[in-house]
């Protein structure tokens, strides 16, 4: 949002995607919630329930859908406001900080996951903040998994081995075996011939982004085969139940770089830089005003965002 790559973003805006936050306010048709519940906040922050889309159990592809920090303000803030429908309950053993990245990084990773299908050789390119939750919940299932990073990212490889990746290598080589299935975290279009020249006959290469550079042409040879490109786009309310459930029986343990808010804009430059391991976190907690907001709207929270 702040680099420009949406377009029409609501202005004024206050950014932030993945909000933890415990509830200090109740508007008067608040259901299932109480003062001092713990909440996470996702992208999705808002649906019609009306249409196609939503009366069929897609709301993730509503046309008229709004998001937490594109067309609703976010988490950059000591308090935020946000519709209750859309507020995860929150899996005790996760400290605020460790939970704010299962938020988009976990859920987007997982629903690219279900897209991706059953295939037991799945590639992740990019390994971040989403790589490194999707990689516990792979191994989980069983699945064996190779990471591709930038050349020359012998720290990002290391850490993909860490966590138990079987092969990590730079985007421009060829894993050991052909994959089942290829999800592409990072937003870079010429990531998708290179995905789809490593993945077997039949395979599924997913592009688990909301942005992404163009995709330069390629031969017809490499999609030939049955191969598959498909997008994930957002999430839905769904996603996040199962996904939340899931991950303490993993267990889903998360890696993060802590900043305060006042250090926003150096967390941001770290993360287009390559330099943070697992997922950037802004921790509130020091800047809480003593005076609280107006807390007229649906519910309204305070706590950490990562992004």
């Amino acid at each position: 949002m702040l680099d420009g790559e949406l377009p029409d973003a609501k202005r004024p805006l206050v950014l932030g995607h993945e909000i933890v936050g415990t509830v200090v306010g109740l508007g008067s048709r608040v259901t299932g919630l109480a003062l001092g519940t713990r909440v996470g906040v996702p992208w999705l922050g808002w649906t019609c329930g009306r249409c196609g889309a939503c009366t069929s159990g897609r709301e993730n592809l509503c046309e008229e859908a709004r998001f937490t920090g594109y067309q609703l303000d976010g988490g950059y803030a000591e308090y935020t406001v946000a519709d209750h429908r859309f507020c995860f309950p929150l899996p005790e053993g996760y400290p605020d900080v460790q939970a704010a990245p299962l938020l988009c990084a976990g859920l987007i990773g997982y629903r690219s996951l279900r897209l991706a299908g059953p295939g037991k050789r799945l590639g992740l390119y990019g390994f971040g903040a989403a790589a490194h939750v999707l990689i516990q919940v792979a191994r989980y299932q069983g699945r064996q998994v190779y990471a591709f990073t930038r050349p020359g990212d012998v720290a990002g490889q290391e850490f993909a081995r860490e966590l138990g990746a079987v092969w990590a290598g730079s985007s421009e080589q060829l894993p050991p075996e052909p994959l089942d299935a290829a999800i592409l975290f990072a937003p870079v279009g010429a990531l998708v011939p290179l995905a789809l020249r490593a993945t077997a006959p039949g395979g599924v290469v997913v592009c688990g982004g909301i942005h992404m550079s163009d995709i330069p042409a390629f031969p017809y040879a490499l999609l030939w085969g049955e191969r598959v490109v498909r997008s994930v786009a957002n999430l839905t309310r769904q996603d996040g139940l199962e996904f939340l459930a899931l991950a303490p029986r993993v267990p889903v343990r998360t890696e993060v770089q802590r900043y305060p808010l006042e250090a926003a804009e150096q967390a941001l430059e770290d993360l287009r830089a390559g330099r943070v391991r697992g997922a950037a976190v802004l921790d509130l907690t020091g800047s809480l005003p003593s005076a609280r907001p107006d807390t007229s709207g649906l519910a309204s929270g305070r706590g950490r965002i990562s992004e």
